[in-house]
């Protein structure tokens, strides 16, 4: 018969096997992901797109299905963009059936609008810091928006042949970094528990 901290025990461990494989799992697919950028970008796009059409067919059911609920207006308005969604996603999908010039055209445009986000964002995270120096930490929120106002200057220059690649770079960089987080501190933090 097993006491309740046996099981505590075993549970922890199993934890922690299972984020050691999975930080195992996320480093590859990261190493995977900047050896092959345009085809972890290609990825990536579809999983927007398959995203989109997700967003677009749940926006239709709730919204009718609160229509009694919510202004004629309101409802319209928010199937529209349901609408605008589920078209963009069986577009992007069918730019990636029309073959490798629809596709790169289609993660070309996916990394440019990534661009422009992190331009904004750099630019916002970079006033709020200025504007809160009183404040300690607020260096880390200044050097956030630099680094980011930055890759979107550099996403925003790069050629086309670029863009193809900036998503794969950009997930796999992701990938590694909490592949290596999975297996240090995480890993760490199971085995303090046992």
């Amino acid at each position: 018969m097993t006491t309740d901290r046996e099981r505590e025990m075993g549970l922890a461990s199993s934890l922690r096997a299972f984020t050691i494989a999975e930080g195992i799992v996320m480093i590859v697919l990261g190493i995977l992901a900047l050896v092959f950028p345009v085809i972890a970008s290609a990825w990536v796009t579809v999983v927007v797109a398959i995203a989109f059409l997700v967003g677009g067919l749940v926006g239709w059911v709730t919204n009718l299905s609160r229509a009694k609920r919510l202004s004629r207006w309101h409802c319209f308005w928010r199937l529209v963009v349901s609408t605008l969604f589920l078209v963009i996603g069986v577009w992007i999908i069918q730019q990636f059936s029309t073959g490798p010039m629809g596709a790169g055209l289609q993660v070309a445009a996916l990394a440019f609008a990534v661009g422009i986000v992190f331009l904004v964002e750099g630019l916002v995270a970079t006033i709020v810091s200025l504007s809160h120096t009183g404040r300690s930490g607020w260096g880390w929120g200044l050097a956030n928006g630099l680094v980011t106002l930055i890759l979107g200057v550099l996403i925003l220059s790069m050629k086309a042949w670029g863009l193809l690649s900036v998503l794969g770079i950009l997930v796999g960089i992701s990938f590694l970094f909490s592949g290596i987080d999975l297996l240090s501190f995480s890993a760490q933090f199971h085995a303090d528990e046992e």
